[in-house]
């Protein structure tokens, strides 16, 4: 009987050292680094979650190969962005110019214009997700009728 109660102590003891150790090595397999914590968009712009009833979010990742742009648009949906490899510029309607280098999580600007291009030698890529709608686009393109390039203001 006292062997029976020695080997149960012992199996315990055994149990719990390897939930310490599991618990340890856990801990430290798993990392959680910060992106992103932001109320506003890249130009200032309270963030708005849109109201729907189908909800839909759609993750891409997007390539701009060098001198690419991604032409004149806007999103009507919350977009959330990370540059992954190289140096994204983006052009507003009203001139100004933001840079995002590889590592640089933002949210971008919605319903106003912008245009997104790579002057660099290397590759663009670009981690988005959108916040949007089933059955609604997350992107707008101008049609002939709208003037958004600020060369024309």
């Amino acid at each position: 009987m006292k062997n029976l109660s020695m080997k149960a102590g012992l199996s315990i003891v055994t149990l719990l050292a390897s939930c310490i150790i599991t618990s340890a090595w856990a801990e430290s397999a798993i990392k959680s680094t910060p992106l992103l914590k932001s109320t506003t968009t890249t130009i200032g712009e309270k963030i708005e979650y849109l109201r729907t009833n189908k909800p839909e979010v759609t993750s891409l990742i997007i390539q701009l190969e060098p001198g690419a742009e991604t032409g004149w648009h806007k999103h009507p949906v919350p977009t959330y962005a990370y540059v992954q490899t190289g140096n994204l510029t983006v052009d507003m309607q009203d001139r100004s110019r933001h840079e995002f280098p590889a590592g640089t999580a933002f949210v971008e600007v919605m319903n106003t214009w912008h245009n997104g291009k790579n002057f660099g030698k290397t590759p663009v890529t670009i981690l988005v997700f959108y916040s949007g709608e089933e059955g609604r686009s997350n992107v707008i393109w101008p049609d002939k009728e709208t003037i958004i390039s600020p060369s024309t203001k």
